[in-house]
């Protein structure tokens, strides 16, 4: 997955969040968007861990949930990200996570503290790349309503 050394290459890069203050003052969104060559960097630094540890959604004695509670495939859309195939990123994040565009922003990320390159340095901006492969979608059109073909009248 990713770039076999992108871990020891690629330090981590946080996405910035606007000002507090200036965010009171409207709804807009807080998180600002990230450039494409950084994500995926970001991907590149998803190594080939064997135990993905980020998507297992375990929970252990202790330590509470530990990897993505949903189960989502990170390792492989990091790894698509990497490679520029952002459309394919979108299938596999929407094979396991229905509204990723909810869960990239409120999730609190169990995923990145289980993240194998967290044993001996940052772990990957798992939550980030999620945001952005969805925000893409958005915007390239990829995401479209899929209603029911029928409704159950129950509101």
């Amino acid at each position: 997955m990713g770039k076999p050394t992108g871990f020891m290459e690629y330090k981590r890069e946080v996405p910035k969040k606007k000002d507090p203050m200036a965010r009171v003052k409207n709804w807009q969104e807080f998180q600002i968007v990230v450039p494409e060559q950084q994500l995926q960097r970001q991907g590149a630094r998803c190594m080939d861990c064997g135990i993905p540890f980020c998507q297992a959604g375990t929970s252990m004695a202790g330590s509470g949930e530990i990897g993505c509670p949903v189960y989502n495939l990170i390792p492989e859309w990091n790894d698509l990200v990497y490679r520029g195939k952002w459309k394919e990123a979108l299938d596999r994040l929407h094979k396991t996570n229905n509204f990723p565009e909810f869960t990239g922003r409120v999730c609190p990320a169990p995923c990145e503290g289980s993240c194998t390159v967290a044993i001996s340095d940052e772990p990957v901006t798992i939550k980030s790349i999620e945001f952005s492969i969805v925000e893409k979608g958005f915007k390239e059109g990829w995401i479209q309503p899929n209603p029911p073909k029928q409704r159950t009248g129950k509101h």
